[in-house]
């Protein structure tokens, strides 16, 4: 049997056949978390690069009219967007650069809290250490050799990028009175109740029928109400919304 590895701030390291990190929580809830490969991380990054250099490009044009003083001005502003655009972003924006927003991820520390300015300004800055000898040479094989597909950057600022999981979202079912059933319903019963009442509005009137008639009569429901009385079912057992 494959063993976890324990991890400073009570994280542990899955099996090499699970990319999942897992955290617990200082309430003991464990909180698996999906690390972002190689691949998906340089599409991101080529967003932002892209962003970068379409933000520097107006900025250039717009300041080209000033003479010295633009050229100046320019070379400040490549400064500022080359090395706190990512920075900005991740702080502000809960660890979500544009390029990473499009993408679905998102930066955290590896306590999976928010990560916090210094994190972020450190990361960014081993960009330079991560781009030896070329082209992220260095930052591709140190990612690609991590369990957690951490680069350099993560690994010295003890930041994780994650796949950024959807908020949940309550299933919606027809408005019906909530109602009880006639009897007690298994496991089983319950969720075909809520499918039903989940799927209703991808179905045609006909099919839905057909489906409320198979589910009536186990259910001891009568055919003629059998949509209204399992909706109305599936609201009781859904709860107050």
């Amino acid at each position: 049997m494959l063993e976890t590895t324990a991890l400073p701030g009570n994280a542990t390291l899955s099996p090499p056949v699970d990319t999942r990190y897992h955290v617990e929580t200082p309430e003991g809830v464990d909180l698996p978390l999906r690390p972002a490969g190689l691949v998906v991380r340089a599409m991101a990054f080529a967003i932002d690069l892209g962003l970068r250099g379409l933000i520097l490009g107006v900025l250039f044009i717009a300041l080209a009219m000033l003479g010295k003083l633009g050229a100046g001005l320019g070379s400040i502003l490549t400064f500022v967007v080359s090395w706190w655009y990512m920075v900005l972003f991740e702080v502000f924006n809960q660890g979500r650069s544009p390029g990473k927003q499009w993408m679905g991820l998102q930066v955290i520390q590896d306590d999976g809290t928010p990560i916090g300015g210094s994190a972020s300004l450190l990361r960014n800055l081993l960009r330079v250490v991560d781009l030896l000898p070329f082209g992220y040479f260095l930052g591709a094989i140190t990612c690609l050799q991590h369990p957690h597909f951490k680069r350099l950057g993560d690994i010295a600022a003890g930041t994780l990028v994650i796949y950024r999981e959807q908020p949940l979202t309550r299933p919606v079912i027809p408005e019906a009175t909530p109602c009880r059933p006639s009897f007690a319903l298994t496991l089983s019963e319950q969720r075909a109740i809520l499918a039903f009442a989940e799927r209703q509005s991808a179905l045609s009137q006909a099919r839905t029928n057909e489906l409320a008639a198979i589910l009536a009569e186990p259910l001891q429901v009568p055919k003629p109400q059998a949509v209204a009385e399992l909706n109305g079912i599936a609201r009781g057992l859904l709860g107050p919304t």
